[in-house]
C-alpha cells in the first residue's frame, strides 16, 4: 500500500528547478505564501500558548512539512524558530530544497519519503499538509500515516481545493488554461475533496476539527486573504485527541 502517485511525482519533479523562481511555474505559491505563513503562525501561537512578540515564536515546536517541494513553507517555519523536517516523495524536490537551505545557512532536515514509509523515530507537534492531499494515491492511508507521526494534542493543517464548479472554473480553467499560472494538468478536479469529506476522515482517526477557513485571491490587488468562502481554496486545522 502506498500514498505515492508516481504520475504526480513525475509531474512536479520535471519542474523542480523552478521552485524558487518567483516568476516561474510556482508563482502562485509565492503569492500565496505570506497569507499561509501568517495563518499557520497565528494558529500555532494560539494553540500552544506561545509568546507572540518573540522574534522566533515557534522555537519550541517540532514541525513536519509533508509534500514540502522545494521548501517554500519549510524555510519560513524554520526562520520563525521551529525545528523543521521537510518530507517529499520526489528526489529532485528534496535536492532543490537541500541546496537552497544550504545556500541560506538554514538547518532543515529534508528527507525523501512518504508518510507511510517514514522511518523517523520521533513525533511532531505540528504537521503541515499544504496542497498535497489532492495529489496522493490513497487519502485514507495518507491521513492515517500522518496521524501516527503527530503528538497527542498536536495539530495538523490540511489545505486543499474544494470539489465545486467554482473551483473547476478558477483553479483549472482560469489558473491553468487562461492565466497560465500553472502547467496544464497540474490538478485533476475529480481528486479535489470537500471539507466535510476530510473532516469525516479525520474524526474517524480521533481528530477534533477546530478551524475551517477559506482563502480567496483578488485578481486586481494580486493578493490572498482569509475568508469564510470555502468554494475554492480552504484549510482545516485539527487537533489529535
Amino acid at each position: 500500500m502506498t500514498t505515492v502517485n508516481k504520475e504526480e511525482i513525475q509531474k512536479f519533479s520535471k519542474i523542480a528547478d523552478e521552485w524558487w523562481d518567483t516568476k516561474g511555474k510556482f508563482k502562485p505559491l509565492h503569492m500565496f505564501n505570506p497569507t499561509r505563513i501568517k495563518y499557520i503562525k497565528e494558529k500555532c501561537i494560539y494553540h500552544f500558548k506561545l509568546k507572540e512578540n518573540n522574534l522566533k515564536p515557534l522555537a519550541s515546536l517540532e514541525i513536519l512539512d509533508i509534500g514540502c517541494g522545494g521548501g517554500l513553507i519549510s524555510e519560513p517555519m524554520h526562520r520563525l524558530g521551529a525545528k523543521v523536517t521537510g518530507m517529499d516523495a520526489s528526489e529532485r524536490n528534496i535536492a532543490v530544497a537541500k541546496l537552497h537551505a544550504k545556500k541560506n545557512g538554514l538547518n532543515i532536515n529534508y528527507i525523501k519519503s512518504s508518510p507511510e514509509k517514514n522511518t523517523i523515530k520521533k513525533n511532531f507537534d505540528v504537521i503541515l499538509n499544504l496542497e498535497i492531499i489532492e495529489h496522493v494515491q490513497d487519502v485514507n492511508l495518507f491521513l492515517k500515516s500522518c496521524s501516527k507521526m503527530l503528538n497527542k494534542g498536536g495539530i495538523m493543517f490540511v489545505a486543499t481545493l474544494n470539489r465545486t464548479f467554482e473551483s473547476y472554473i478558477k483553479a483549472i480553467v482560469g489558473a491553468e488554461y487562461i492565466l497560465r499560472w500553472l502547467p496544464i494538468g497540474t490538478h485533476e478536479w475529480n481528486k479535489f475533496l470537500k471539507p466535510n469529506e476530510i473532516q469525516e476522515k479525520l474524526k474517524k482517526l480521533d481528530f477534533e476539527n477546530i478551524y475551517l477557513d477559506g482563502f480567496s485571491f483578488n485578481l486586481f490587488s494580486q493578493s490572498w486573504k482569509k475568508t469564510k468562502d470555502y468554494s475554492v481554496n480552504y484549510i482545516i486545522v485539527s487537533k489529535k485527541n
